[in-house]
């Protein structure tokens, strides 16, 4: 399964359009690059009809948000919508402020989003509408263990059945689920949490395994969530190897991905299905 969804990404080299944060949309761009994908990074309202339109997905990312690239994530979001493309929403830190979980709720509510990926309390919040988070992370209460598992995939799968999309929960443990299947993911290094951005560099990577795969979203982005996942463990061991620091690793992971292949993509996943 992972071997095909890597193949289709490689020969379509899908073309994303990404309204992200200025953060990390460097890394974005770079590692959809890496990923065999071909990045657009443009939010301007004015053109961004434009720009989705040509595009095989768009990727939507609340990192840095403000008033301009609201509107920009709305209309470009109803134009993909229109036109059948893959959504792929990332909404970093909802939960944390009154305009982030506003802007959240009101596109969960006017954009059909083909995959939802955040942390764990980024999601409680869009399923609830209230709940706890630290900034842009999970709250420690929150956290998936091997106690909590099954009753966070069970939460995952009610949530993709009310919305309609793939819910992607990502943390020491992933979860990607639909309606009516989950695949609990363990793939992954802690120190991948000391770097800025890998939670939106995974989301561009769902954006272009998405885009090349948009009949089986689920496969895709469980595939995408096992290639970052894979290629932070392979550059955590570099990194100690070259007795270097998370620096280094970023430009490790983003090494990984360019290297890999769907036989290693196949071969690394460590998947269990529920």
């Amino acid at each position: 399964m992972f071997h095909n969804v890597y193949s289709n990404v490689v020969k379509t080299t899908p073309l994303v359009h990404t309204i992200t944060n200025y953060v990390t949309v460097n890394d974005v761009a770079n590692v959809i690059l890496a990923s065999g994908g071909s990045p657009i990074m443009a939010d301007e309202v004015s053109e961004v009809e434009d720009i989705t339109t040509i595009c095989s997905s768009l990727v939507i990312n609340m990192g840095t948000l403000n008033a301009r690239t609201i509107d920009s994530m709305r209309v470009a979001g109803k134009k993909a919508n229109a036109l059948g493309h893959p959504v792929v929403f990332d909404p970093v830190g909802a939960g944390a402020s009154a305009l982030r979980n506003e802007t959240a709720l009101k596109l969960l509510e006017t954009i059909n989003f083909s995959v939802i990926r955040g942390n764990i309390s980024e999601i409680k919040f869009l399923a609830t509408g209230g709940g706890t988070t630290k900034g842009v992370d999970a709250a420690e209460a929150d956290r998936i263990t091997d106690e909590t598992l099954d009753e966070v995939v069970a939460f995952a799968k009610r949530f993709a059945a009310k919305t309609g999309s793939v819910i992607a929960i990502t943390g020491a443990i992933d979860v990607v689920a639909d309606a009516d299947k989950a695949y609990v993911i363990k793939n992954g290094h802690a120190s991948m949490s000391k770097i800025t951005g890998t939670g939106c560099m995974l989301t561009g990577i769902i954006g272009a395994y998405v885009g090349a795969n948009a009949a089986n979203p689920l496969e895709a982005t469980a595939s995408a969530v096992v290639a970052m996942g894979l290629c932070g463990e392979m550059a955590h061991e570099k990194m100690l190897r070259l007795e270097a620091g998370t620096g280094t690793l970023r430009t490790l992971i983003i090494d990984a991905l360019s290297n890999l292949t769907a036989d290693g993509l196949e071969k690394g996943a460590k998947v269990e299905i529920k």
